[in-house]
């Protein structure tokens, strides 16, 4: 296998139009790396670009130590799983998995071995004499990763290969993903739009937005640490709570919404001692809202009350719509939880997991705070 480096690489339509703006990332040997966004955010693009299907406006990119921007697709070592599966309809599935091979002029008998082997992973030795119309949605794309398999590729792309999927089956093959990827021992880069695809699957996650990288960093770290109120709104579901407001100075640190007043913890206090009197951006996830009975041991907790507006049972949990009168936001609380819409309930903020967003910028003002108490916690 072999890592990937892509060094300023941007693509540039008809117009001035930068799909893809000044990408840098080093994707490691045997990582599973997934880009995540948007439509049109850019990362079909990227993933297009490293395969050869679409033409490098500039910068450079590496496979292994070989800079590939002139080089073919077909000779990049490489294998791309696609959205529509790409099945030839008129060839059995055994037909499928092999053309590749027969094209490159493989002998027979290695082609036959490695089609059974990749049928044997995939457990579809079953359907190697149907052809794609005989078979389900989750079967053809377990044949288009079966195609990818035989060609035993440096890296695999996977271009939202899921999307086309039933709930169901989705999650199934994200396993069945995740497993291969443990099998082979591949570098595999992964594109999608699901968040809860790239947060489950993905060894380091790229968050793209407007053809410009936002932050890289490993599932936990990015929903911990987001280092923007794009990051921190689009992974997490439902997303962050998002609240403008002030921070005022009255024995402490204080965020006042206008509705609600809740205390900044001690440890925040240095970070945010620039923007008193300043507006910022308060965000809190859905998990960190507490009903009293469920919240009562938190250390930093701080009291707020809003107007339910709509109940969600959930089974495991109950999502409460809540608003200020001025904002509204989502509380995820505990199945027990006795709510009724337009009660006004009280409810307690973690402000030890509260976020802040410089209102001018969107960056996170705690983000260089969190990534030392993370170094600190970790030592």
């Amino acid at each position: 296998m072999a890592e990937v480096r892509l060094v300023g690489v941007s693509k540039i339509f008809p117009g001035g139009v930068r799909a893809v703006d000044n990408v840098n990332l080093e994707i490691k040997d045997k990582e599973f790396l997934v880009l995540v966004g948007p439509s049109g955010c850019g990362k079909s693009t990227t993933l297009r670009m490293i395969a050869g299907l679409e033409e490098i406006s500039e910068g450079e990119i590496y496979i292994g130590d070989r800079l590939v921007n002139d080089v073919p697709p077909k000779d990049r070592d490489i294998a791309m799983v696609f959205q529509n599966y790409a099945l030839y309809p008129h060839m059995t599935v055994e037909e499928n998995l092999e053309f590749g091979l027969k094209l490159r002029k493989v002998p027979k008998e290695e082609r036959k071995r490695r089609v059974r082997e990749a049928a044997e992973i995939l457990d579809i030795v079953h359907l190697l004499d149907r052809k794609p119309k005989a078979l389900s949605g989750g079967q053809r794309q377990r044949v288009a990763v079966g195609r990818a398999i035989v060609r035993q590729p440096k890296v695999f792309l996977f271009d939202e290969p899921l999307s086309n999927l039933d709930a169901k089956l989705r999650v199934q093959m994200r396993t069945e993903i995740s497993k291969l990827h443990m099998r082979l021992q591949a570098t595999m880069i992964y594109v999608t739009h699901d968040q809860v695809e790239a947060m489950t699957m993905g060894d380091r996650i790229v968050v793209m937005k407007d053809g410009i990288v936002q932050q890289v960093d490993d599932p936990l770290s990015l929903y911990d640490h987001p280092c923007n109120r794009f990051v921190a709104g689009f992974i997490g579901s439902p997303p962050m709570n998002f609240m403008e407001g002030t921070i005022v100075s009255d024995n402490g640190l204080v965020f006042n919404e206008g509705n609600i007043q809740v205390r900044i913890p001690d440890k925040y206090h240095e970070a945010l001692k620039p923007y008193v009197n300043k507006k910022v951006i308060f965000g809190i996830r859905p998990e960190d809202i507490y009903d009293p009975s469920y919240g009562a041991e938190l250390h930093d907790k701080q009291e707020v009350t809003a107007r339910v507006e709509v109940i969600e049972p959930m089974g495991s949990e109950i999502f409460l719509y809540l608003t200020t009168g001025k904002t509204p936001f989502v509380a995820r609380v505990e199945p027990h939880v006795k709510a009724q819409v337009d009660e006004m309930r009280k409810l307690y903020f973690n402000m030890d997991k509260a976020h802040f967003f410089d209102a001018e910028t969107d960056r996170s003002i705690l983000f260089d705070a969190r990534a030392k108490e993370a170094v600190g916690a970790a030592r």
